[in-house]
């Protein structure tokens, strides 16, 4: 049936009665900005996420003290751990698969490709991957992803929300540094873990907390074990 002026103004009538007075109304102009976003239904409740990789290049330990960090700054952490990354945690490290998983606050099976972290309308702030092997890495460059933790990393691009990841390897051939490349213009954000020496760590744990620290800096976290730089120490005047 077509809408002639009258049902128009019907229609108009019935929106009219279903919004009340006008007068009743708050006018969102003259709110303040989080009133007028209560006023037109947004929901801002979710808390902070992140969502941590833990790959098998060596260094696990970065993996494990940015689950440390991120339940000190009351960040929930979204953990998926590969194969690999359990086997050089034996080796590497006296925690059990249970004392890491334990420093999260969910942990996914590698498997699940239907979990939570698998979809980008699953808010987060981000994702890093620490340590990020070359094999995920690689995987992470080309989109096919074939886990939980590179459908994840893939995720974070798409949504373009950051992807940090520490890569673990050295030297680095020609392929290594063109995926590098690659995943950059993608907009993942390279961040090996290097010691800064300008910090004087007094031991590798040290050096592992600064290099966790500054990864976190990238989302916006500001962890207290990092040590940052306040100018140099006995200059001369010029």
């Amino acid at each position: 049936m077509s809408k002639g002026p009258h049902n128009e103004r019907l229609t108009e009538a019935a929106v009219e009665s279903q919004m009340g007075d006008p007068a009743d109304r708050p006018d969102t102009e003259t709110l303040d900005p989080k009133m007028a976003e209560d006023v037109n239904g947004a929901i801002h409740s979710h808390p902070p996420r992140i969502v941590v990789g833990i790959s098998g290049a060596s260094g696990v330990i970065h993996g494990a003290r940015t689950l440390d960090a991120l339940a000190e700054l009351g960040v929930e952490s979204h953990l998926v751990v590969t194969r690999a990354a359990l086997l050089t945690l034996s080796q590497e490290t006296d925690l059990s698969p249970d004392d890491l998983s334990a420093r999260a606050t969910v942990v996914h099976k590698l498997t699940d490709v239907g979990a939570t972290i698998a979809s980008g309308s699953f808010r987060t702030l981000g994702m890093i991957i620490a340590p990020c092997s070359v094999r995920t890495m690689g995987e992470i460059a080309t989109g096919v992803t074939s886990s939980l933790l590179t459908r994840a990393a893939d995720v974070t691009l798409k949504e373009r929300r950051p992807l940090v990841l520490m890569v673990r390897e050295t030297p680095l051939h020609l392929g290594h540094l063109r995926t590098m490349t690659a995943l950059a213009e993608m907009g993942a954000i390279i961040a090996p873990p290097l010691p800064a020496f300008y910090a004087r760590p007094d031991s590798i744990a040290q050096m592992v907390d600064q290099s966790v620290g500054r990864a976190l800096d990238l989302f916006g976290l500001d962890w207290a074990a990092v040590r940052r730089w306040d100018g140099l120490k006995g200059r001369t005047p010029a």
